[in-house]
Parts: structure tokens; C-alpha cells; sequence
């Protein structure tokens, strides 16, 4: 499990667009459970972010949505 990855939005294509997101709270979604995180920083020049999440997110989040909640 890891409490950090990357995140790329839809539509987030730069840096200062992500840099716009810092602090937000996401959601992800499993089966059974819902793990929190918040956006810590930013990642290259393309948009991506890194996000902290309170549990590890299990290998199964990798490569699926996300939802920004605020």
C-alpha cells in the first residue's frame, strides 16, 4: 500500500493549473471502503500532482478515477 501518487486531472495541463489544486481534498472509491487524500504538490511541468492519502491506497487504485471533493 502507499500513502502517495500521482494524479493527473482532466484537463489540468501545466503547472500552474495544478498549482491551483494544492490543498484540495480527494476521494477514491473501492469496492468496499473510500480512502481520503489531499493534494501536497505538484509533479513535472504537465499538470500531475501528489497526492497524500490518511490510509495507503491498494494497488487496485492505480490506473482509476479519483474524485475531487473540494
Amino acid at each position: 500500500m502507499s500513502n502517495e501518487c500521482l494524479v493527473q486531472f482532466t484537463g489540468v495541463i501545466s503547472a500552474a493549473q495544478a498549482g491551483q489544486l494544492f490543498g484540495k481534498k480527494v476521494l477514491w472509491k473501492g469496492k468496499n471502503k473510500e480512502f481520503a487524500g489531499k493534494v501536497v504538490g505538484s509533479h513535472g511541468k504537465n499538470g500531475a500532482v501528489r497526492v497524500k492519502f490518511k490510509k495507503g491506497v491498494p494497488g487496485q487504485a492505480l490506473g482509476t478515477n479519483v474524485e475531487l471533493v473540494g
